[in-house]
């Protein structure tokens, strides 16, 4: 006999005497009831039946229960494994509609969340031992560390006990309400840290004095009482028990510590007692109106369900009754956790709450600690595989489920920056991932800035270059009067003197952060300047030339080529490389330029050239008039003079060439800022070049020879040839 269902058959009976003692309810009309084994199968309103099938009205129009559906406690114990963070789970089941519909929700419920089972097994407590063994076995092996048992009482108690031979590592147990509040199971320590949904616990006032309230000749009315009684005191009330003791009246049933006397958690008690109530609020529905009842009225069957269907009240001990139109209640449950007492046996303790009828994702309040599985009172961790921090990406494992994964680093360029992100996200073209790889930060913008070393490098020979030029400016205007300024052809001097301080000073435009103005201003002052400072340099080697033929008898060439021509043609050869710029500036000019395929992790930040055709127009023209220029200055190299300026015009046209042919594939190839640096170093190299090989040696003659620096030296009469 189980004690416990003997306590809700007695609940039944208590509930009817409770209702036939009130004068406010079904005044005149007194029920009676029928007590029978049912084998735990389904009444028409059940305390028990939870199997969600039962909700289908089409195959049960008539049933109804005051316990909640299993698609609710599926939904819940779902819930409650993702609320906890456990994505790896085992589940076992009864084999019958309770455990696999049961299961099957749960599954559906977990799959939606997210959640993997690593196995699902079934189970009934009449098979053979070999498949108990083998679902034993399963469990002892797995590595999830928690278990959902959607169980009936009688095959979680064979499954504990078969367990119980070979206890498996500690697991956390998520326990259906069938077995979950069953005093039964409270002998099983490996159960210890459990939790799972019963039903709320409640207080019956005058429920534990009814039940204490039995003697023998009572207990002798009833063959169930009988049976309890004699099981209870082991003694016989009929003597009809073999061996046994007369029953001799000292028997106290105060001091029975069986589920029958234990009252402090009643909850499937509970739902008898609303349930009978329902039966009889729906039997006064029927054949009562507001001042009395019809002992006489006939009704049948179908009026009584058509009336529990629309009932709706509160108990004495405040539990609300109504169904829905499945015939459900309202899903309330509390979460029940298995606790040591001081004594060191287990306990039921409420946890918190869940409650179906508030708004998702509002469903659990929680009231106390849990104490999980081992005394901890940290959640255990449940996982196929740790969560993959920011900067990976989860793959899955090839033939596990997706619980089961690899944490994979995101690609370069790439990002994810949350915990287990399926995908990692490119960062855009402006911004590069830092070095975790989970945010991605603005690229650092390269150019060529004033701050760093080799632009202050760069920058001191340019400002050197200049000042030096602006020297020797002074130097042959103070001396401008003296045969070697004269015979050099002082105005190309001085100009040329100019144009190389300004070809000095451009290689600063090419210095900064580039924007708009500086774009256009570097290339086109560059180009300006050099093509000056060259028509200066040509101007002379063709004075140079013209002089020599205006010795020859009979020529009158240097009125040809004298000052106002001098001037004329380095303006000409200066206009053109203008009309070149203006020409680029208006059709495609320089601008700054974001570049983002040079570095991935860097943008260099430099001046596009618009239009290439422009770009190489200006350097062609440069390089066209630079190698007229040596040309012209090789074929007068040997012209006799002591002082035959050709010769070094001709040296430093052999630099100029040089340094701009090396600067080519030197500046394609040059990464970054030192593209610019490149680009700075061909035009002070250059400048130096002109500058050392045209000026270096007047300036040595007058400062440090000036004996030389006489007519008649220059002419070839005087006693030494310093050149």
């Amino acid at each position: 006999m189980s004690f416990r269902e003997l306590r809700f058959a007695r609940a039944l009976e208590f509930t009817i005497h409770e209702i036939n003692n009130r004068t406010d309810f079904l005044p005149g009309i007194t029920l009676g009831y029928q007590i029978h084994d049912s084998c735990a199968e389904v009444p028409t309103v059940s305390h028990y039946s939870t199997c969600a099938c039962l909700s289908d009205k089409h195959q049960y129009p008539a049933f109804l229960r005051t316990i909640p559906s299993d698609h609710h406690q599926a939904a819940a114990l779902a819930k409650t494994v993702k609320y906890f963070g456990w994505t790896w789970i085992g589940a076992v089941r009864s084999d019958t509609d309770y455990g696999n519909i049961g299961m099957a929700s749960f599954l559906k419920a977990a799959q939606e969340e997210g959640i993997c089972v690593e196995y699902s097994e079934s189970l009934y407590r009449t098979e053979p031992r070999s498949k108990l063994e083998r679902v034993a076995n399963v469990i002892r092996r797995s590595t999830a560390r928690v278990i959902v048992a959607f169980l009936a009482s009688g095959d979680m108690r064979v499954l504990l006990e078969e367990l119980t031979r070979q206890p498996p590592p500690p697991l956390q147990w998520i326990g259906s309400d069938a077995w979950i509040i069953h005093p039964e199971f409270l002998r099983f320590n490996m159960c210890a840290g459990a939790i799972g949904f019963g039903i709320p616990r409640s207080v019956i006032p005058g429920f534990r004095e009814f039940l204490l309230d039995l003697s023998p000749e009572q207990a002798l009315k009833s063959p169930l009482l009988t049976e309890f009684w004699e099981s209870s005191f082991s003694c016989s009330l009929t003597g009809s028990s073999g061996g046994a003791r007369e029953c001799d009246g000292s028997e106290d049933i105060r001091a029975l510590q069986n589920p029958y006397t234990d009252t402090s958690q009643l909850r499937i008690t509970n739902l008898v007692y609303k349930a009978t109530y329902a039966i009889a609020h729906a039997i006064h529905g029927v054949i009562c109106n507001d001042t009395q009842c019809d002992k006489s009225a006939k009704f049948t069957p179908l009026q009584i369900l058509d009336q529990l269907k629309r009932v709706d009240f509160t108990t004495k001990n405040g539990f609300q009754v109504s169904f829905d139109s499945s015939g459900d209640p309202v899903a309330v449950y509390e979460l029940i956790n298995w606790q040591f007492k001081k004594d060191g046996g287990l306990d039921f303790v409420t946890v918190g709450h869940y409650d179906s009828s508030r708004p998702r994702g509002q469903e659990f309040s929680m009231s106390r600690a849990i104490i999980w599985m081992g005394e901890q009172t940290e959640v255990p961790r449940s996982v196929c595989s740790e969560s993959c921090p920011p900067g990976t990406r989860k793959a899955v494992q090839k033939g596990k489920p997706i619980c089961c994964y690899d944490c994979i680093p995101c690609a370069e360029g790439e990002i994810s920056n949350k915990t287990d992100s399926l995908n990692c996200v490119r960062c855009p073209s402006d911004f590069w991932p830092n070095t975790q790889q989970d945010s991605c930060l603005p690229k650092p913008v390269e150019f060529l800035s004033w701050a760093d070393t080799l632009s202050i490098i760069l920058t001191a020979f340019s400002l050197s270059g200049a000042f030096v030029a602006v020297c020797v400016i002074a130097v042959f205007y103070k001396h401008r009067t003296s045969p070697i300024v004269r015979a050099n052809n002082s105005e190309l001097s001085f100009l040329l003197l100019f144009s190389l301080t300004l070809c000095f000073l451009c290689s600063l435009t090419f210095i900064g952060q580039p924007s708009k103005w500086s774009c256009m201003l570097r290339h086109t002052v560059f180009g300006i300047t050099f093509v000056l400072c060259i028509s200066c340099v040509l101007g002379k080697t063709i004075v140079v030339l013209m002089a020599f033929r205006a010795t020859l008898p009979g020529s009158n060439v240097m009125k040809w080529f004298g000052p106002p021509q001098q001037r004329l043609s380095v303006l000409a050869f200066t206009l053109i490389q203008v009309i070149i710029c203006v020409l680029w500036l208006t059709t495609s000019p320089p601008l700054p330029f974001k570049n983002l395929k040079y570095y991935k992790e860097r943008i260099i930040l430099e001046c596009a050239l618009g239009s290439a055709v422009g770009f190489w127009a200006v350097l062609g023209y440069i390089g066209f008039l630079a190698l007229l220029c040596f040309i012209l200055a090789f074929l007068a190299r040997k012209l006799p003079d002591n002082f035959n300026e050709a010769k070094f015009i001709t040296f430093s046209m052999l630099i100029f060439c040089a340094v701009w042919v090396t600067f080519i594939p030197a500046y394609v190839s040059s990464p970054g800022k030192f593209t610019v640096a490149v680009e700075i170093f061909a035009i002070l190299a250059s400048s130096f070049g002109l500058f050392i090989c045209i000026f270096a040696p007047k300036c040595f003659l007058i400062m440090f020879r000036p004996e030389q620096n006489t007519k008649k030296h220059l002419m070839g009469k005087g006693p030494s040839k310093a050149f």
